[in-house]
């Protein structure tokens, strides 16, 4: 099975970024997964900057107060820096399906 972020990463290079990281890292003190920023998994640079938050679709909501609650959204938006939230869930055929919501 495939996580969220790898779904992400092949989305995006897919969309013709040229490079896509993953920028979440873990913490083994605290033996948790850190975002960049606190919002951040996935950063993807092509013709603009894109970070991206990734999840399944069941965890959506609880995403979006992250990152509405995060204090690095206003300065990460009066940056133009693009924010996008990647929901992932199986459809009826067994196939992953994306549902994107753009934060910027």
């Amino acid at each position: 099975m495939s996580s969220p972020t790898s779904r992400t990463l092949e989305e995006m290079r897919k969309r013709g970024y040229p490079l896509v990281q993953v920028v979440e890292r873990w913490n083994a003190f605290a033996k948790r997964r850190v975002d960049l920023f606190g919002i951040i998994d996935v950063v993807a640079v092509g013709a603009d900057i894109v970070g991206i938050q990734t999840t399944s679709a069941g965890n959506l909501s609880a995403r979006l107060k992250k990152i509405a609650d995060s204090n690095a959204l206003p300065v990460l938006r009066q940056a133009g820096f693009r924010l996008l939230l990647h929901g992932w869930r199986k459809n009826a055929a067994g196939r992953w399906v994306l549902r994107e919501v753009d934060v910027s």
